[in-house]
């Protein structure tokens, strides 16, 4: 069965903006949470977990870019990593730097 979210997290409302995804399970510092976007060409394109990331001056994550071996210059993509443990309940913010606020 497709999971659009790892098991640790789930999308529900948010107190910054309409939907957010949120911590289901307490998340150790350092975890990669999975891709949350994908460059092709010139176009940037969500994943499910990208859609639902809201914003915040002082995020719980960051965005990292993967580098493959004989990976193609044209496409990139990034994964979401914790900066701190992350309690369950806790929304799951990140510094937008594709988009502006």
């Amino acid at each position: 069965m497709y999971k659009p979210l790892p098991e640790s997290l789930t999308i529900k409302s948010s107190g910054i903006h309409d939907l957010g995804v949120f911590a289901d399970q307490d998340i150790k510092q350092g975890t990669n949470l999975g891709t949350t976007h994908i460059k092709l060409d010139d176009q940037i394109i969500r994943t499910p977990l990208g859609g639902f990331i809201n914003h915040s001056n002082t995020p719980n994550c960051v965005k990292v870019e993967l580098h493959a071996n004989g990976q193609e210059p044209f496409r990139k993509k990034w994964s979401l990593v914790t900066l701190q443990d992350i309690k369950k309940g806790e929304e799951i913010t990140l510094r937008y730097t594709f988009y502006n606020v």
